[in-house]
C-alpha cells in the first residue's frame, strides 16, 4: 500500500481506520483485504504512518457505488494508489465538486466518464 503526501492527505480529511472500516461495512478484518486484494477500496499510509481508508468511500454500510470501476479505470491508466486518491478528492468546477463526491450524489457516470479520459 502506497504512502501518501502530506497535501493530499489533508484534501482526504476524514479516514478509517482498519478496524473503523470493517466495523462500518459489517464485515470481519479479513474480508476487508480481500476488498482492497480485489481492488475495490483504496487504502494508504498516512504521513503518521497508519494505514487508513478514505471515510467518503463509505455511503452508511457500503462502499459508494460505482468506486470501484472508477478505481479500475484509474488505476488501468497508470495512476498508483495516491494518485487516485488525489484526483478523487481534487476539486473540478466543471463537476462541480470533486469526483468522490460527485459519485456520492449519485453522479458516478460523469466521473467514470472523465476517468475513461484519462486514458487517452
Amino acid at each position: 500500500m502506497a504512502q501518501i503526501d502530506p497535501p493530499a492527505d489533508v484534501l482526504v480529511g476524514d479516514w478509517l481506520t482498519f478496524p473503523e472500516a470493517a466495523d462500518q461495512l459489517g464485515i470481519p478484518p479479513g474480508r476487508l483485504k480481500q476488498l482492497f486484494r480485489d481492488r475495490k477500496l483504496l487504502a494508504v499510509q498516512r504521513p503518521d504512518g497508519t494505514m487508513a481508508i478514505p471515510a467518503a468511500f463509505f455511503d452508511g454500510g457500503s462502499i459508494v457505488k460505482g468506486l470501484h470501476g472508477t478505481l479500475t479505470v484509474l488505476l488501468d491508466c497508470g495512476f498508483d494508489d495516491s494518485e487516485a486518491l488525489r484526483w478523487l478528492f481534487t476539486a473540478d468546477d466543471t463537476l462541480p465538486g470533486t469526483p468522490i463526491q460527485a459519485m456520492t450524489e449519485h453522479r458516478g457516470t460523469e466521473v467514470n466518464r472523465r476517468a475513461q479520459a484519462l486514458a487517452f
